[in-house]
């Protein structure tokens, strides 16, 4: 069959995917690469180490690190497919472990705690890490437990009114830079091995954890993969206490709207008075002993 002659074929003139915006913003992106990491690639691969902070804080400043991430916490709140845009423009990067780190930060580590955390926990770790002042990691595999999450052996309990952890977790990408950890963790031993995990936001830099240098890799050596332990490590319970108050008030948004709706709401309104007024001394309580 003979060839389709130009003239004869359609002829596209818009991106199937990208408009207006998001060329440009891979336009600034590519100038950032051109200029402040591609000349730099090769000696950070014979460091075996590149600086995470620097080069975050950089893509930070052009709104990369929180492309689709919530306005109020410093992200741009622009839909997914920008994240494609600047996925296919950091493929410009001559060594894939730019990439890689910066792919953990913005759609490994964060997407949990931009979706599902409390505004304090935004504030303390989501915020710092879109503005590329901190640099993030995700622990989940350890030495027994990689494509098969339930395996996971770190743990974490209450011990009075503190969060004891213990465990390990191994090829952490960011591992050895990283200012906190979101941190998979067995937290309920009367539950199932596929329902008794919970992800927790962990500083780094708490007494009890331990961080080897670098894990040796065949290729992207720049890329920082380290090896992390948990050795007893005390986690508060104030964010913990914040997650309860945002389930009471996710219980009152639902019954708002099937009231609104028409929908009889005297099972969703009871049980709501019942949670929060448990809450409401729960809470009290446990902030005293904190303070105390």
């Amino acid at each position: 069959m003979p060839a389709v002659s130009p003239k004869l074929a359609p002829q596209i003139t818009q991106h199937v995917l990208y408009g207006p915006r998001h060329l440009q913003f891979r336009r600034t992106l590519g100038k950032l690469i051109d200029k402040e990491i591609n000349p730099n690639v090769d000696e950070w691969e014979t460091r075996k180490l590149f600086p995470a902070k620097k080069v975050f804080k950089k893509l930070g400043q052009l709104g990369v690190l929180g492309v689709n991430k919530p306005t109020d916490y410093g992200g741009l709140g622009l839909d997914f497919s920008y994240n494609i845009a600047i996925a296919e423009e950091m493929g410009r990067i001559h060594c894939a472990a730019i990439p890689m780190a910066v792919a953990v930060q913005t759609d490994m580590a964060t997407p949990a705690l931009a979706d599902f955390g409390s505004d304090s926990l935004k504030r303390e770790f989501l915020q710092p890490t879109i503005l590329g002042d901190m640099v993030s990691c995700i622990g989940v595999s350890e030495a027994c437990a990689g494509s098969d999450v339930a395996a996971i052996r770190t743990h974490a309990h209450w011990h009075g009114n503190d969060l004891i952890i213990n465990g390990s977790k191994q090829w952490i990408t960011n591992g050895y830079q990283a200012d906190w950890i979101c941190l998979l963790a067995n937290t309920n031993k009367t539950q199932s091995i596929h329902r008794n995990k919970s992800l927790i936001c962990v500083p780094l830099n708490e007494p009890g954890i331990h961080r080897s240098k670098g894990v040796e890799k065949l290729g992207m050596h720049s890329s920082d993969t380290a090896e992390i332990y948990f050795d007893s490590v005390v986690h508060y319970r104030l964010a913990e206490l914040q997650t309860e108050i945002e389930a009471v008030r996710s219980l009152l948004y639902r019954a708002v709207m099937e009231r609104v709706s028409g929908t009889d709401v005297t099972l969703l309104a009871s049980m709501g008075k019942l949670k929060a007024a448990r809450l409401a001394r729960t809470v009290t309580d446990s902030c005293l002993q904190v303070i105390r």
